[in-house]
């Protein structure tokens, strides 16, 4: 019986052991739960990059890279700026992917909101003045939380800097000229914000985008610079010439940007200055405009009318493009600009569920609200307002026309105010001469570039 009773209980258990298997392998697995989430949106192409080529010298600048490399990419960087960080790394990755063939050159541009910026630059500058800016250049990226006056001294030590010389340069009026002569360039080929990117010239759209948008662009110029190469141009003088039919910098293009009469807007119906803001509700740096403009509302407020429209910057910011929707919805009930200010407030707080709770919070008819957030006609608003930047070389947000005068980034308030009073001027003029106010606008922008199609 012990005997028996042993056996029975080997077969019952290789019997469950068997069954327990097919069991697992047949039934269907439970399903995990799942929240409610926007349809996912189609991924778009790179943006096509403006034709343009600006002229950008690279004599006297941090370069790494052969001379004869085919390509060379110009960045204007800010060792405080958590996107140039993020550039860094990809930028990194390209120098591996195309080896010899890519020359990179650095260009200081320490953004004025970003207060230890400037004094890490110096620190880069005095740093290649021992031959070492490289080394300095990704330790200053690596901690980007510490760049006080100890931290650099720390870090100088760490990468072999002279002590003494390195301190001595930290200060000298020398690398401060460099700084300032690489800030006018940068001003004069319109960057405001970081990183800006030029490949060969030409402004790659965006900031710290996915390596596909460079690689898109730098595969385009490679092509023309092997082109030039089989044609009897020396490597090294690729990049020359392309600079010597390149835009002089400080020549700037007015582009026609519509001030659509619907938009979200305030300020008066026939301003003497139109400000059109390309916006995304999860950009920490259009958030720091919103004080900015804020002010111009006071300061301005008979003389400036703004203008905005959605630009989601949705492979970056994953809730951007529901908090436009929420926006226009609100903008549906009157109420978009409670929403603006609730949104740039809270901007951790973006998910579906937040934006309803914001939504009761400033008063909107949630039946409404709902019908609407989803709606094909909020997404078509938002879809033409990304169109819109596309056609007129929107990059990155915040982006500012003033008169149809881009800058990107956040402008301070000193920027912004000496851009307005010289368009007011213009304003002036042209109603001193007879033009009707309703027409003001169609008149400064008369020259202007048109958008692209």
């Amino acid at each position: 019986m012990k005997f028996s009773a042993l056996v029975s209980l080997l077969v019952g258990f290789a019997l469950g052991i068997v069954i327990g298997r097919a069991i697992s392998t047949s039934a269907p697995a439970k399903p995990e739960a799942r929240t409610a989430q926007a349809p996912a949106q189609p991924a778009r192409p790179p943006p096509k990059a403006d034709a343009t080529v600006w002229r950008i010298p690279v004599e006297g600048s941090p370069i790494a890279g052969p001379a004869d490399a085919p390509v060379t990419l110009v960045e204007f960087t800010d060792y405080q700026c958590p996107y140039c960080s993020r550039a860094h790394g990809t930028i990194q990755q390209l120098q591996k992917d195309y080896g010899p063939r890519l020359r990179v050159v650095m260009k200081e541009f320490p953004l004025s909101m970003h207060p230890q910026a400037r004094g890490a630059a110096m620190a880069a500058l005095a740093a290649g003045a021992q031959g070492k800016y490289w080394p300095m250049h990704d330790k200053l990226f690596a901690n980007q939380r510490a760049l006080d006056p100890a931290a650099l001294s720390a870090y100088a030590q760490e990468v072999g800097l002279d002590a003494g010389r390195f301190t001595a340069a930290l200060n000298s009026p020398e690398s401060a000229a460099i700084i300032d002569r690489d800030m006018e360039l940068g001003a004069g080929v319109g960057v405001t914000g970081t990183p800006a990117i030029f490949i060969n010239g030409r402004r790659l759209p965006g900031g710290a985008v996915p390596i596909e948008n460079f690689k898109a662009l730098i595969d385009e110029e490679m092509a023309k610079a092997e082109a030039m190469i089989r044609s009897g141009v020396p490597a090294a003088q690729v990049y020359a010439r392309i600079m010597e039919k390149g835009q002089e910098p400080g020549t700037a293009k007015v582009v026609k940007v519509e001030a659509p009469a619907d938009a979200p807007a305030f300020g008066p119906a026939y301003p003497k200055v139109t400000i059109v803001e390309w916006s995304d509700f999860q950009c920490p740096y259009c958030s720091r405009a919103v004080p900015t403009v804020e002010r111009l509302r006071e300061l301005f407020g008979k003389d400036v009318r703004v203008v905005f429209r959605n630009f989601p910057l949705s492979s970056i910011h994953p809730n951007a493009r529901i908090a436009a929707q929420a926006a226009m919805a609100a903008h549906a009930q009157g109420k978009f600009w409670p929403m603006h200010d609730k949104l740039f407030a809270n901007q951790s707080a973006l998910d579906r569920d937040s934006l309803a709770r914001t939504a009761e919070q400033i008063g909107l008819d949630m039946k409404r609200f709902r019908v609407d957030f989803d709606s094909a006609a909020v997404d078509a608003r938002i879809e033409a307002d990304v169109a819109a930047a596309s056609a007129a070389g929107v990059r990155a947000t915040p982006s500012f026309f003033i008169n149809g005068r881009l800058f990107e980034g956040a402008p301070s308030l000193d920027q912004f105010r000496a851009e307005i009073d010289k368009e007011i001027a213009k304003a002036d003029k042209l109603l001193a001469q007879g033009v009707k106010p309703e027409n003001l606008y169609s008149r400064l922008i008369a020259d202007a570039q048109a958008p692209r199609k």
